[in-house]
């Protein structure tokens, strides 16, 4: 009876949200001005005959519209040898260029520390392509296990235990076969160079987490997290390691998703089914 006395005030007052507030909130929030458009299909699947890179590229880094006719794009900043996300002052140059030319003026950053246009005509999605091949951003690794996070770490921050830029170096020249990572499906490695997590490690499939121990730079790593809706925090697989192991180490448990595996679970199906002990095993053997 209380809880209904006090609906009975709040619900007429000031704190309404009417639909005339609504309407007004959904002004600013406008629609760009989209064409009239078929999808490119045929177009589309000629250009991909012809052309493989290009075939890979918008079979993983281009994504379904809601508006016929228009794609989305994602600018993976992750090619090998680059520190995750990192970007010159040029390369936001050429980002906002293309935003002009392509989407509308507007470009996204992603949380994946990737850029995206979202509102691209299909028909100049091999335009495009090309465009962004010479600049560095087509590198068809999206959800693989090398379109990692990676936060500064120790190179940059002063809050990190560790640095983070040189494991995510290592393990991109470990796992630097597109083909490879493919067969993988997806997989989120995300490392983290101290607990403040701005690389969202505990939710990493395949999480790291820089320590110090008495000066020395060593890696935790778990197992299992995900942000998705079935969110999960990761395990702790075991003690951490030193930086020049964890290549092997991540080696060594996709060694084991593989052998594991069914042919349609993704590594997170498999963890699930078979828990940490078998990578744990096979880790510290």
């Amino acid at each position: 009876e209380k809880v209904e006395a006090e609906w009975e005030q709040i619900k007429n007052s000031p704190t309404r949200l009417t639909f005339e507030e609504i309407d007004r909130v959904k002004g600013y929030f406008t629609e760009p001005a989209y064409e009239s458009l078929q999808d490119a299909t045929d177009t589309l699947s000629q250009q991909r005959f012809e052309n493989k890179e290009f075939d890979r590229w918008l079979t993983h880094n281009v994504g379904e519209h809601k508006k016929p006719g228009y794609a989305i794009v994602t600018l993976t900043l992750k090619k090998t040898g680059t520190p995750p996300g990192d970007l010159t002052d040029r390369q936001l140059e050429q980002i906002a260029d293309l935003a002009d030319e392509y989407s509308f003026g507007e470009a996204r950053a992603t949380h994946e520390q990737n850029m995206v246009l979202a509102d691209v005509r299909q028909d100049r999605l091999f335009e495009l392509w090309q465009s962004i091949t010479g600049m560095g951003f087509a590198t068809a690794n999206l959800n693989t296990l090398t379109d990692m996070i990676c936060c500064p770490g120790g190179d940059y921050c002063a809050l990190a235990n560790a640095k983070s830029i040189p494991v995510a170096d290592a393990i991109q020249r470990q796992f630097d076969d597109l083909d490879y990572l493919y067969d993988l499906g997806p997989i989120d490695l995300n490392i983290s160079g101290c607990m403040n997590a701005c690389g969202h490690h505990h939710v990493g499939h395949i999480g790291i987490l820089g320590v110090d121990k008495k000066g020395a730079e060593f890696y935790q790593v778990s197992l299992g997290g995900s942000s998705q809706h079935d969110a999960n925090i990761g395990k702790i697989l075991g003690p951490s390691f030193a930086r020049e192991d964890m290549p092997a180490v991540v080696s060594k448990i996709i060694d084991v998703f593989v052998e594991n595996r069914t042919e349609e679970e993704t590594f997170l199906d498999t963890y699930r089914r078979v828990g940490l002990k078998p990578f744990k095993e096979r880790v510290y053997a």
